[in-house]
């Protein structure tokens, strides 16, 4: 069975296109296909003036985005995804090695721009850095949550950018553990790292990322983008997220330990969980379709890969209840 497709990649959460194909209403799903904090930051009301007033860049996301990424300036655009579509239009048509899996937008829009684009095992990635002129990864990968240590990211660098190429670097999910990031030394020519609100803080449906990378590269995306690409209310509750430091510190713990949890039940019943991050657990499997399918036949949404699936993290209790319920009789 194949969902309904919007456009030419599908993606997690498309969860009114399962319930169709499905033949299940909407509000008896359980969606564990996106990687998003399923308890994330509680918005707050916002007041009527940020409906009424055009987005201003004095408002205070600038300060509190240079408080949260240490010092690093960083350029606020509508999501990562707007930054993955048109940064491939910023540079000539180059050779790029997109260490693989990955995030299937990557390769799409480089390749869409004209570039020659090549996937890249991660066994292979030393050798490609010495021929390509663009590295390209998510780190946490997306969906294995392998993980480049930073050392390693800024020799990659390092050697890149001293011929002139690139190291472009996904950070969507690395807030959990912000020590693997390597944003601060996306000032120096040749780095670009991508930031988003959509996963750890739980507010996908803000559109609102960030991308660090030198001036000149800040300068022609802002070019680019226009004006007012991050709404008002989007960048209201954006400064307020990234100032929340309790809430991020309470969070980052409980990630890890519901990654942990998932990671033993899903061991527990037959599906060996070798990797992932705090967000979501890898289960490497040749019957992924197989396993989707049962999934879904239960109301349990995941997110299928050509050799795995991607599972995110239930919520409340009577979600974990409901997922270990159904993982049972998947697995029986």
């Amino acid at each position: 069975m194949h969902l309904s497709a919007s456009s030419d990649l599908a993606h997690g959460g498309r969860l009114r296109a399962a319930a169709h194909d499905f033949r299940i209403p909407l509000q008896h799903w359980l969606d564990l296909s996106t990687g998003i904090n399923p308890l994330g930051w509680p918005v707050p009301p916002l007041p009527a003036e940020v409906w009424r007033r055009l987005p201003e860049d004095d408002d205070g996301l600038a300060m509190a985005s240079l408080a949260y990424f240490g010092g690093q300036r960083v350029l606020p655009l509508a999501g990562s995804q707007a930054a993955i579509q048109i940064l491939p239009q910023l540079f000539a048509p180059r050779t790029v090695g997109i260490l693989s899996p990955c995030y299937a937008e990557h390769l799409k829009a480089w390749h869409g721009a004209g570039h020659q684009v090549e996937r890249v095992d991660y066994a292979d990635a030393e050798q490609a850095v010495d021929r390509v002129d663009v590295l390209l990864l998510s780190n946490p990968n997306n969906p294995t949550g392998q993980l480049v240590p930073p050392a390693t990211l800024l020799e990659w660098h390092a050697q890149l950018a001293a011929r002139g190429g690139l190291l472009v670097v996904d950070e969507a999910f690395i807030d959990a553990t912000p020590a693997m990031s390597v944003l601060a030394a996306a000032h120096a020519p040749g780095l670009i790292v991508l930031r988003s609100l959509g996963k750890f803080w739980g507010l996908a449906g803000l559109r609102c990322g960030f991308v660090a990378a030198e001036q000149a590269i800040l300068d022609q995306l802002t070019a680019r983008l226009g004006p007012w690409t991050v709404s008002g209310p989007a960048r209201w509750v954006a400064q307020r997220a990234l100032a929340d430091r309790a809430w991020r510190e309470a969070t980052t713990p409980h990630l890890h330990a519901a990654s942990a949890r998932l990671a033993d039940l899903l061991d527990a019943h037959g599906l060996p969980s070798p990797s992932g991050c705090a967000l979501f657990r890898w289960v490497p499997t040749p019957l992924a379709r197989d396993l989707f399918i049962a999934f879904a036949k239960q109301a349990v949404l995941v997110r299928e890969h050509d050799d795995g699936l991607r599972i995110g993290l239930p919520g409340e209790e009577e979600e974990w209840a409901k997922f270990e319920a159904v993982l049972a009789e998947v697995m029986r």
